[in-house]
């Protein structure tokens, strides 16, 4: 927009003013289909995304590390007036509501959801480095856009004891103020594989590293392991938006031990953590999912599968490689990678598609309408080698997968794959067409793509949170998270990254693992740990980094 001035012609000013009618990016990945692509974007494109005239706006400072996904919503009555707002939750219980376009960072509120008498957990007491140090709310919340309702798991234990909690919450997103009490996570199932008769839900050793979901009503929680430490299993608890506290639908991945144990895997297991996914929900309510190495019968267990899930949490139909046992017994399992559900076709064969990766570098192509089942021979629509392992949800625009896998050592870098997809065979290239010119280190990132149409101006964004620092390979500093942006027709293409001007002038904050970007209204919000090196230096813990078109 341009402005000239009435008293003297020569005068003008000019600012760029984002308008969409997007709704919002209130769930993991963008839409519940978790294909990551956002098509109402008309601020940004790949001409003005660039080093001259994109950058930082401002940051947001935080008490605790961000590994849950920024969520923006517009138009909210708060702070006086009508303002588009980000939410951000941390690792010790905080939820902050910031509003999403003011610099300086304007807090509308900031709340730490912990008890009396308690504090957030601390990774010693679950025997890994795997997030560290501090255990509070991990996985993405859900935010409910009609009730504007923010649902979201806080991780909590008594002070001085392993006395641990998990508790759902839903709060008001104008406010903070509880809508309906908090509920003390408890379930159990029958089942052997603890030992007894029954299979009982642990706050300490059960890790809620998922997004969460929302359909109809229900609110879906999703649990793996801290690590693969304890006695663990893969939960998935639906619970009553509109009573917490009925007691949820449950669904445990593995309540029996095998008759004969696979040698070097867990005797239970299956963890539903899909590093950071959220389950994928299509247009008929299905839900899916993907599970960790782990016990597996086709039965009652279901370790390294794919599993598609009624709302009430019913195993409708699963799908589980041939290879399951060697996958088991080596970790190399399906659970590493969250599934993303294709857009439906209205004719021709294969209309409904669920798409996902693996530890082991395989890409799987499903059919919703039979997944395949275990046979001796997979009975997939596709599989084909990645050339690098997933710990991530892959996205998805324009007839065209990405894809940004790593080394499962942790050591060494792996580029971002584009594989073109064939709307007629149903079908993907096996062959990437593109690949990016920078490496990303482990493990890899889970992509988003803006644009403002299902065609046109896309932009593929991606986070490097190489640099994550402590973790179970071993003790490092953390670094920087580096954002990037690439033209999504041709990711060969970089358009810019955070790295790249003078003077630090866009340097994000040190990075945590599975850290997804969010865009929205010309911006791009990611979560950080602050300057926190995870080696004891560091002023602060958490941090938002806000991007955007920079001022003229």
């Amino acid at each position: 927009m341009t402005a000239t001035s009435k008293a003297d012609a020569t005068k003008t000013a000019t600012a760029t003013i984002a308008v969409t009618d997007l709704g919002g990016v209130t769930t993991y990945h963008n839409n519940p289909s978790r294909d990551g692509a956002n098509i109402q974007e008309y601020a940004l494109n790949t001409s003005n995304v660039a080093p001259a005239t994109f950058g930082k706006l401002f940051s947001c400072t935080v008490d605790g590390a961000v590994y849950a996904q920024p969520l923006w919503v517009p138009n909210v009555n708060i702070g006086g007036g009508t303002h588009n707002v980000i939410v951000v939750a941390t690792q010790r219980d905080w939820v902050y509501v910031f509003d999403a376009d003011a610099s300086p960072c304007t807090t509308y509120w900031s709340t730490q959801f912990i008890p009396a008498g308690e504090t957030y957990g601390f990774n010693g007491d679950v025997g890994t480095n795997d997030i560290y140090q501090d255990l509070g709310i991990t996985g993405t919340p859900v935010i409910d856009p009609g009730s504007h309702t923010i649902y979201f798991v806080a991780k909590t234990k008594g002070l001085g004891t392993t006395n641990y909690h998990s508790r759902l919450f839903a709060v008001k997103l104008e406010t903070g103020a509880s809508v309906i009490g908090a509920v003390d996570i408890a379930a159990s199932v029958a089942g052997n594989c603890d030992g007894g008769t029954t299979v009982s839900f642990s706050p300490q050793w059960q890790n809620q590293r998922a997004g969460l979901a929302l359909l109809n009503g229900m609110v879906y929680v999703a649990y793996g392991s801290h690590g693969d430490d304890g006695n663990w299993h893969g939960w998935l608890l639906g619970f009553q938006t509109a009573n917490l506290g009925a007691g949820p639908s449950v669904f445990n991945t593995t309540p029996n031990a095998l008759a004969t144990p696979v040698a070097g895997a867990p005797p239970c297991g299956a963890g539903i953590w899909m590093a950071g996914g959220a389950p994928a929900i299509d247009a008929n309510n299905n839900l899916y999912v993907t599970t960790g190495n782990g016990a597996w019968d086709g039965v009652t267990d279901f370790g390294d599968s794919y599993l598609r899930l009624s709302p009430s949490l019913s195993v409708m139909d699963w799908f589980t490689p041939s290879n399951q046992a060697a996958l088991d017994a080596g970790d190399t399992d399906i659970g590493s990678s969250g599934t993303a559900v294709l857009i439906d076709q209205t004719s021709g064969a294969l209309p409904h598609l669920l798409v996902g990766a693996s530890k082991a570098g395989v890409f799987f192509v499903l059919n919703r309408d039979g997944l395949g089942n275990f046979h001796s021979s997979d009975q997939s629509v596709q599989e084909f080698s990645l050339n690098a392992n997933s710990f991530s949800t892959p996205g998805f625009w324009n007839d065209t997968l990405y894809f940004f896998g790593t080394h499962l050592t942790g050591a060494g870098t792996v580029p971002g794959q584009s594989f073109a997809f064939d709307n007629t065979a149903r079908k993907f290239n096996s062959t990437a067409s593109h690949v990016t010119g920078p490496q990303f280190g482990f493990a890899g990132a889970t992509p988003s793509v803006s644009a403002s149409s299902a065609t046109t101006d896309g932009i593929l964004w991606a986070v490097d949170s190489g640099a994550y620092g402590t973790s179970d390979f071993g003790a490092s500093a953390a670094g920087p998270a580096i954002l990037h942006a690439f033209d999504a027709s041709d990711i060969s293409k970089e358009l810019w990254n955070s790295s790249q001007a003078s003077g630090g002038r866009d340097t994000a904050g040190n990075a945590v693992k599975f850290t997804v970007p969010t865009v929205a209204n010309g911006k791009v919000y990611i979560g950080t740990r602050g300057s926190d090196d995870t080696q004891g230096h560091g002023a602060t813990t958490g941090e938002l980094d806000v991007y955007g078109l920079l001022p003229n």
